[in-house]
């Protein structure tokens, strides 16, 4: 907004806008088109448009990430290359065997391709279809486009009635590139076995076609003037749809062995290459017995060129507004300079089952429990009232679903007052979550998880602008970007198992079939490690969590110079031993300051000391 304030600012679906109130969001700042997350239904899309004056984008053609996009980090936990950077590794499109039996591609999903569905695209009233096209061959590129360009006229000029994908145009698309097969994706369904590709593809492309494609010219057809008179300079001037540029060149001399002929000219300046032009007409006026050399011609052709396709791209530059002189922001505030003081952090631990709860409220240490409502909460009012009784000085806050679509929404309104009675305060994990406390006018605090984005120092700002009273360090800073985003007004978790997949596709589904019971699956990859996989019915989706958990008790002198507001421990499947014994290896690390060693564990660092691209 400083540098461009007139620049339409559209919504990336990294994002994962999962409906109308995470829409409502970013239009209220500012935001003009949103590219919702691919896991939608038509009915959704529809709710975006009739609830905001957003301009909505959603794909219609190519991969589809088994994740929702933007909650992913198994690439980036795994292999270093972060997803949310547009380094995906692609470590879905692997083999896993699930509960140690059967072993298949259970991450791979099918490439979108919705072309005999534009009627109901464009009903549901989408304002533009995306399809991939980075990291693609031109031609794939090429025809793709062609082939919805041709459908979308063709339903627009003649209705519903007589609309129809000829089978020779599917064949035209499946020809030009076919990975894994086709799926129309989530627009008619939530998920369902049929959109997985579980076997490696035995399919491979058609090279004659792409040969054909390759050997189309692209290009632009121009007309042009050349003028060459000895002793004036070469003058070439070329003309497209109205736009038309002159140049000069060097002087043309006097032969003085072989003259230049004009056959050997033409033939010079026609050479375009792989410009963005070739040309149509070429007209060339020159005297006879003159010389100019080949270079000459090539440099005078290409200075032509150039400048025609920069009179032609002029007039749809912007009119670059005055700049809004850069604010001069202050972040830090009374309370976070006391922060950088305290000797030690606030200590905050979230639990997912109540017997792990019952190890956590001895703990006098502990400042804040968080509640994770994916695993504990089945409308248990008493157990909450008996944790409101012995919770002590402790803060209770409750955890919201990873993705809030229909159904939690519903859930959740049923039990808002029950949440706004016995809380102190809720994490949100979205910003549909955040509209939605926004529009019941809560109160109570409001606190950030690390799939709330915070990176910088702008992020921070709105944070506190709207309210959010914690948030949470990505888990994929470095202890170096950490120090420069400066998290003495955040959380830094430093220990529990990472969510590396939230999906709306179910394994349990994939491998057998429903059963509408929440259950751990175990997955393994082909290296032997095991993937936890929680099977969350309530809200319809998949947890998939590391391997190993992340455990910084030995980082405390590098933290201790973060000078974080709270740190925060994460308990999944912890057995109630194990509870105990990390509870205790961290209250001695980090507030009692007294570091002792700790029996072997299989964990990880995450990205705390290696970064990531």
């Amino acid at each position: 907004r400083q540098q461009f304030p007139e620049m339409a600012v559209h919504v990336s679906t990294q994002a994962t806008v999962t409906g109308a109130l995470g829409a409502k969001f970013y239009e209220k700042i500012g935001v003009t088109r949103v590219v919702p997350a691919r896991e939608l239904d038509l009915n959704e899309i529809k709710k975006i448009k009739q609830e905001t004056n957003l301009e909505v984008e959603c794909f219609v053609h190519g991969a589809l990430c088994y994740c929702y996009s933007g909650q992913c980090l198994f690439s980036s936990l795994i292999g270093g290359r972060s997803g949310n950077r547009g380094q995906c590794a692609q470590p879905c499109r692997l083999s896993f065997s699930i509960n140690k039996k059967k072993t298949r591609d259970f991450l791979s999903l099918k490439d979108l391709c919705t072309i005999e569905n534009i009627p109901d695209l464009i009903d549901a009233g989408i304002d533009s279809f995306k399809i991939e096209g980075r990291m693609k061959q031109p031609q794939y590129v090429y025809t793709v486009v062609k082939m919805y360009r041709k459908y979308v006229d063709l339903y627009l000029l003649y209705g519903k009635n007589k609309f129809h994908v000829s089978r020779e145009d599917i064949r035209l698309l499946q020809s030009v590139y076919q990975r894994r097969g086709y799926t129309d994706g989530y627009y008619f369904r939530h998920n369902g076995k049929e959109m997985l590709s579980l076997n490696q593809p035995e399919y491979r492309e058609n090279e004659s076609f792409h040969s054909e494609i390759l050997d189309m010219k692209m290009q632009e057809k121009i007309n042009g003037k050349l003028i060459l008179k000895k002793e004036e300079s070469a003058k070439l001037s070329v003309e497209y749809h109205g736009f038309e540029v002159s140049v000069e060149g060097v002087v043309v001399q006097k032969a003085l062995n072989q003259p230049l002929g004009v056959d050997r000219i033409e033939k010079q300046v026609r050479k375009t290459g792989e410009s963005d032009f070739i040309f149509e007409k070429l007209l060339i006026f020159a005297d006879e017995d003159i010389f100019l050399s080949m270079k000459s011609i090539n440099e005078l052709r290409r200075t032509a060129l150039e400048k025609l396709k920069e009179s032609i791209l002029r007039c749809y530059f912007r009119k670059v507004p005055v700049r809004i002189q850069k604010n001069e922001y202050s972040y830090g505030t009374v309370e976070d300079s006391k922060i950088s003081d305290r000797r030690n952090p606030l200590f905050s631990v979230m639990i997912s089952t109540k017997e792990q709860l019952k190890q956590v409220i001895p703990f006098e240490s502990i400042d804040m429990i968080y509640i994770d409502c994916i695993h504990l909460m089945k409308d248990d009012y008493e157990f909450i009232e008996w944790i409101n009784k012995e919770k002590k000085a402790k803060k209770i806050v409750l955890v919201m679903p990873y993705i809030f679509r229909e159904s939690a929404i519903k859930y959740f309104e049923k039990i808002y007052s029950w949440i706004e009675e016995y809380f102190d305060g809720i994490m949100i994990r979205n910003y549909e979550e955040y509209q939605w406390l926004l529009e019941k006018e809560f109160r109570k605090e409001i606190h950030a998880d690390t799939g709330v984005y915070l990176w910088n120092q702008w992020d921070k700002e709105m944070a506190v602008k709207y309210g959010i009273q914690t948030w949470t360090a990505p888990v994929e800073f470095n202890h170096k970007e950490l120090k420069e985003l400066d998290v003495t007004s955040g959380c830094l978790l430093v220990y529990g198992y990472l969510p590396l997949m939230i999906t709306a596709n179910c394994i349990q589904n994939t491998m057998d079939r429903c059963t509408h019971k929440e259950q751990w699956i175990h997955m393994k990859d082909r290296k032997q490690a095991f993937f936890p996989v929680y099977n969350c019915c309530k809200y319809c989706y998949n947890v998939i969590y590391n391997s190993k958990p992340l455990m910084l008790h030995s980082e405390k002198a590098e933290i201790d110079k973060l000078s974080p507001k709270q740190i925060r421990i994460d308990f999944r499947f912890e057995s109630n031993e194990e509870v105990c014994e990390i509870l205790s290896l961290y209250q001695d690390t980090f507030i009692n300051h007294n570091i002792r060693s700790y029996k072997e564990y299989d964990f990880t660092k995450g990205h705390f000391r290696r970064g990531v691209k």
